[in-house]
């Protein structure tokens, strides 16, 4: 607990230190202050996430978890788990890696879609909240959103058989992915722009522009927005309005109820 409270603020600082950096590349007009409107918030759920939001994610994980694991190896034991079964656990790692990734980027790219439709739009409304748009909006997320997205993309993997550790050295570099996915940034990766999701991909998912909603739904490959019709990335301009139409209350104690409220 005592790691957690000294890492989060450093990690807040570090990556704070480097989209500023970054940020300061950009023409003057096209910079955000540090404190723009919604920063507060923002900040709010960078420490809510880390302490709370992702234990929580971590309990419903496990509990769905326990029944895939009897299932498959007939006992709870984690060093086995990590191992994986069958003919999938003994592909070599980086095969393994892969596959992991592109799997729940796939079940990601679908469990993305169903957040933005019936009921299930409040829970994600919260996280098109954020606008302007940077870096920090990366963590403004509804816990019901991360725990089901986690279950959605971790388990099938699971019960497949691929060995969890094969990926596990890479989720930091996954993490500052999605982080930099929601940068203030113009960057596409060139030729690269329709191999993987980039910060200007992402951010016309986020526009509030009616031209790119429902568009890039995709983490990290937007190869199944181009199969289903998803893919939006004008070459000519970028987003420039973000948020939501949807009434999402500002702070976060009104965000975490937002969802459970009857709409009036």
């Amino acid at each position: 607990m005592l790691a957690a409270l000294i890492g989060i603020p450093l990690a807040f600082l570090a990556l704070l230190a480097i989209f500023r950096v970054l940020e300061l590349t950009r023409p003057k007009e096209k910079r955000l202050p540090i404190r723009r409107p919604g920063f507060a918030t923002d900040l709010a759920y960078w420490g809510f996430t880390a302490l709370a939001t992702r234990n929580v994610t971590r309990i419903v994980v496990i509990a769905f978890l326990v029944p895939v694991a009897l299932l498959a190896y007939g006992r709870l034991d984690g060093p086995t788990i990590a191992n994986g079964f069958g003919p999938a656990s003994r592909l070599p790692l980086a095969v393994q890696a892969v596959l992991i990734l592109v799997i729940g980027d796939f079940l990601g790219y679908w469990g993305h879609r169903l957040f933005h439709r019936g009921p299930f739009w409040p829970f994600h409304a919260v996280h098109h909240s954020s606008a302007p748009l940077d870096w920090l909006g990366a963590v403004r997320t509804h816990p019901v959103n991360d725990a089901f997205m986690r279950v959605l993309t971790t388990l099938p993997v699971i019960g497949l058989g691929f060995a969890p550790k094969a990926v596990a050295g890479i989720v930091p570099v996954l993490t500052f992915m999605a982080i930099l996915l929601h940068a203030n940034l113009d960057w596409d990766w060139g030729p690269l722009r329709p191999v993987f999701a980039s910060p200007r991909f992402h951010r016309w998912h986020h526009t509030s522009e009616a031209e790119g909603r429902d568009k890039n739904f995709a983490g990290l490959l937007p190869l199944w927005d181009i199969l289903f019709g998803t893919y939006y990335m004008p070459r000519d301009r970028v987003p420039s309005a973000f948020g939501t139409d949807t009434p999402v209350p500002p702070g976060l104690i009104g965000q975490l109820m937002f969802p459970f409220k009857r709409p009036r």
